[in-house]
């Protein structure tokens, strides 16, 4: 496989009946050496309301290739950033991981890559009695998994984005444009 400078993707992963354990992560892969390592190393340190950690799997257990995760919402609390830093970089880490078991992810590349994976968590969560944390673990690992393996695969294909054009549109935009 060549050197991977930037590849791009992301994925949706839907949520159990009434919770709010939605996962959408948006990943960028390349190499350490290029415009992917340049961003991950200027990440370092925190920015007010935005946490970036790496991903580890559990303590010790830094996950290859090194990713650096953030967040595309403001974090407001301590039992936001415990999920956060808890079950969704658990289930991040294991997904990078068995992305490279199942060989979606170069093994022979692990320490030439690096990845920044943005995470976004309804924080309606954090605050929910009755959050399902099997779930949460759940969307956030199936949905890294898809991100990692449509990044990789360079999904969708533009041949793709132009047939469904007229069938697909933005969900929010249901209603509001003539199909």
């Amino acid at each position: 496989m060549s050197e991977i400078w930037l590849r791009t993707g992301e994925a949706t992963v839907l949520a159990a009946e009434g919770q709010y354990t939605d996962a959408m992560p948006e990943v960028m892969i390349g190499s350490i050496k290029g415009p992917v390592g340049n961003a991950f190393a200027g990440m370092a340190g925190q920015v007010a309301g935005h946490p970036r950690m790496f991903v580890v799997r559990d303590c010790n257990q830094m996950v290859r290739p090194a990713t650096m995760m953030t967040t595309k919402m403001t974090v407001k609390s301590g039992d936001f950033v415990d999920l956060l830093g808890g079950i969704v970089q658990g289930a991040t880490g294991d997904a990078i991981l068995d992305c490279v078991i199942e060989g979606i992810l170069p093994k022979d590349q692990i320490d030439e890559l690096c990845m920044i994976v943005m995470i976004w968590l309804d924080p309606r969560c954090a605050t929910d009695e009755n959050l399902d944390r099997r779930d949460l673990y759940r969307t956030n690992y199936e949905a890294t998994k898809l991100a990692i393996s449509r990044t990789m695969k360079g999904e969708p294909t533009i041949d793709e984005l132009i047939a469904n054009r007229k069938s697909v549109q933005h969900y929010a935009l249901d209603g509001v444009l003539e199909p």
